[in-house]
């Protein structure tokens, strides 16, 4: 039935809505039969991509087992470039060196020539390194190279032949790394250009030489000894350069024998210019053999050589082995080769030293053990400096005990240089004519030369280094001067007991109070003024030695010449007792009795007694002739009624006599020369020390006074 649609607007949407919705079921259905059609060509696509799926499956494998294959030959290429870059250079640097060795041979300027050996060092450090680089990339190829032929095996991404033909290569190739590259290093020709490099080094080596030794031996006005510049700059950088290859191929040891025995060499040469062939002789037994002046030129010798070999030679050797070596293994190895080339040298100067020290301790030894002591003291600063550090301990050990060897020879030199005093070991007699004994006169120049400015110092510190080692570093310390006073003050002592020994032996009191009255003033006078009088003191030496002269003078002329007086004197006593009838009798017995005593006095002056100073014997004349010759005057005055006058010598004649055995009697006219001990010293008393003033002190007073004279001895 048809609806009419103006009829009713409702029933028109509805007849619409139902067209419509038949419209769109029609479309579902053209739709859904067209999907149905898609579905069947998208099923029928599916299989055939499936299929297609499976036939390139292979070639996907394939092209990811190329790419990782690939990927392993660039790795394996790139080291194996490197490698042949490497080979490369070192055939060119090999080539080069060969070049450069035939110019180093024929180049015959020395400077031109050290430039040459530069470049030729270079070349070889360049050679060693490119080896070292082929010995460094070799393994990595070979591993690179493994790897590739392991993963073809694997993979099977090539054929048998070709896998057969990499596995020979990888062979050839390991062989060639465990065989050629060390021959490169070791027998090839970098090893033939390290062993020339080891001539040139010890051929330069042996070309710096120490100049000028001699000269500064003799060079008597030298105030410092300096060390020498071994070598211009291009000659020590050349010496370098050689050093730190040898170092960098693995030849420290080489390099080090090579410099030690060089430079020991040429360090030994320059101080035998100095001809020390004292050296030799250096055992205590050898030494106490030797003549006293060929020990003491030995020793002075060994003091200047010691001081040059340290300050010039060895300081000179430090330096050029610092420069040198400094670089080979971080500095640490250059001080033991310093050390052992200075060991050799040190070693023959210490064994002489020592061999002085413990020689025979005889009394001339002490001032050149002194010099010795000195020598090494001044040399300390110097020394220690040198020989610092771990490497110099032991030579710097030896130093130390040679000084202590010396000390204590010293002082054993010096004490038992009184006991033989003491014990009056001289072995001699006391002087017959009554002049001062060679003993006396050697010990008190002796200590002398002793006090004196050269050796005062240094026998002083010796004494404070033995007395430190006695009471202990915490004791409190005396003075130097105290030292060395107490010290001398005691073999003072054991002259002054010498010469009361000798003293007693006389038998003739007048010859004891000549001999005791000469030693005393020689003391006396010798010492006045000098460095030892003044460290003993005036009081001291006047109370021990002007004072026992003075008296023994006054002795000497109350027993001699107070007595032959005195039977002068007799004669007037003798007239006051009433025997005035035999008077001329009396006088002439008792003038004959004088002539004669004084006849004998003459002749033991002139035969037995000596009075060797001149000042001394001067001022003896004189008391003597007022002693004399006024008594004997008033007694012809006296009696010139009883007496022949003209019978009788006169009083001119009498001074005369005396004059002659006072001026030139004596049998010895001065105290003679003494020994030479040290540095310079003068043998003989000044003018103004020997001339001083003779005066018998207020003591002989209490002896008793001479009725006749004076007795009194003063400056003539």
């Amino acid at each position: 039935m048809e609806v009419v649609a103006g009829d009713d607007p409702t029933l028109s949407k509805l007849v619409s809505a139902c067209h419509d919705l038949k419209k769109l079921v029609h479309t579902s259905i053209s739709v859904e039969a067209s999907l149905d059609d898609m579905d069947r060509k998208l099923a029928m696509m599916l299989e055939s991509l499936s299929m297609a799926s499976k036939k390139i499956a292979p070639l996907q494998t394939l092209s990811i087992v190329n790419k990782a294959l690939d990927t392993r030959i660039n790795r394996a290429i790139s080291p194996a470039l490197a490698l042949l870059e490497s080979f490369k250079l070192s055939e060119s640097l090999q080539r080069r060196l060969l070049e450069l060795a035939a110019k180093l041979c024929n180049e015959k300027v020395h400077e031109r020539r050290l430039k040459k050996l530069i470049k030729y060092v270079d070349c070889v450090d360049q050679l060693n390194e490119a080896i070292s680089a082929i010995g460094e990339e070799c393994e990595p190829a070979i591993q690179k190279l493994q790897e590739v032929v392991e993963f073809l095996s694997r993979t099977k991404a090539s054929d048998q032949d070709r896998n057969e033909r990499l596995r020979e290569t990888l062979i050839t190739l390991k062989a060639l790394y465990e065989t050629e590259v060390d021959a490169m290093k070791f027998d090839g020709l970098l090893d033939e250009a390290l062993l020339n490099l080891q001539d040139e080094f010890e051929s330069l080596l042996l070309l710096l030489r120490h100049e000028n030794i001699g000269e500064v031996v003799k060079n008597d006005d030298l105030q410092e000894i300096m060390p020498t510049e071994l070598g211009t700059e291009l000659e020590v950088e050349v010496l370098r350069r050689i050093s730190s290859t040898l170092a960098n191929n693995d030849c420290v040891d080489i390099c080090i024998d090579i410099y030690v025995k060089s430079r020991y060499k040429r360090s030994a040469k320059a101080l035998m210019r100095l001809n020390p062939d004292y050296l030799r002789t250096y055992n205590p037994e050898e030494i106490d053999e030797m003549e006293w002046e060929n020990l003491e030129t030995a020793i002075s010798l060994w003091i200047e050589h010691f001081e040059l070999a340290v300050k010039s030679v060895l300081v000179s050797e430090k330096i050029l082995c610092h420069q040198v070596l400094g670089n080979v293994m971080d500095g640490v190895i250059w001080p033991e080769c310093f050390t052992k080339i200075s060991d050799k040298i040190m070693a023959v100067f210490f064994r002489f030293g020592e061999g002085v020290a413990r020689s025979n301790k005889e009394p001339q030894k002490l001032f050149k053990l002194l010099d010795m002591f000195d020598s090494l003291e001044n040399l300390k600063p110097t020394f220690t400096e040198t020989f610092e550090g771990e490497a110099g301990a032991d030579i710097c050990s030896r130093f130390r005990e040679l000084e202590k060897l010396l000390v204590h020879a010293s002082t054993k030199v010096f004490w038992e240089f009184g006991l033989k005093i003491e014990g009056n070991q001289d072995g001699l007699p006391p002087p017959q004519d009554g002049s001062v004994p060679k003993l006396v006169r050697y010990a008190i120049n002796y200590l002398k030369y002793l006090a004196s400015e050269s050796y005062s110092k240094s026998m002083a510190q010796v004494f404070r280094i033995e007395q430190s080692w006695k009471a202990g570093i915490l004791s409190k310390p005396e003075s130097d001067e105290g030292l060395l006073k107490d010290a001398i003050s005691n073999v003072m002592e054991a002259i002054r007991r010498n010469i009361e020994t000798k003293k007693a032996r006389y038998k003739d009191k007048s010859l004891c109070n000549i001999f005791v009255m000469n030693t005393y003033w020689y003391i006396y006078m010798r010492t006045r003024g000098t460095e030892l009088g003044k460290l003993l003191g005036e009081q001291y030496m006047k109370k021990q030695f002007k004072i026992v002269a003075e008296e023994s003078a006054y002795l000497y002329q109350k027993q001699a010449w107070g007595t032959i007086v005195r039977l002068l004197d007799d004669v007037e006593e003798e007239l006051d007792r009433g025997n005035r009838d035999g008077a001329g009798a009396i006088a002439r017995g008792k003038l004959e009795a004088f002539m004669k005593a004084f006849d004998e006095m003459l002749k033991k002056h002139g035969s037995f007694y000596s009075i060797p100073d001149p000042d001394l014997r001067d001022q003896i004349r004189e008391a003597t002739v007022r002693l004399v010759v006024p008594a004997y005057e008033e007694f012809l005055k006296a009696h010139s009624s009883v007496l022949q006058a003209k019978s009788y010598m006169s009083c001119q004649s009498v001074e005369g006599l005396l004059g002659q055995i006072f001026d030139g009697g004596n049998r010895q006219n001065g105290y003679g020369k003494s020994s030479s001990f040290g540095r310079n010293h003068d043998q003989r008393d000044s003018a103004d020390t020997r001339r001083r003033s003779f005066s018998l002190e207020k003591s002989r007073e209490r002896k008793g006074n001479h009725r006749r004279a004076s007795s009194n001895i003063s400056q003539s």
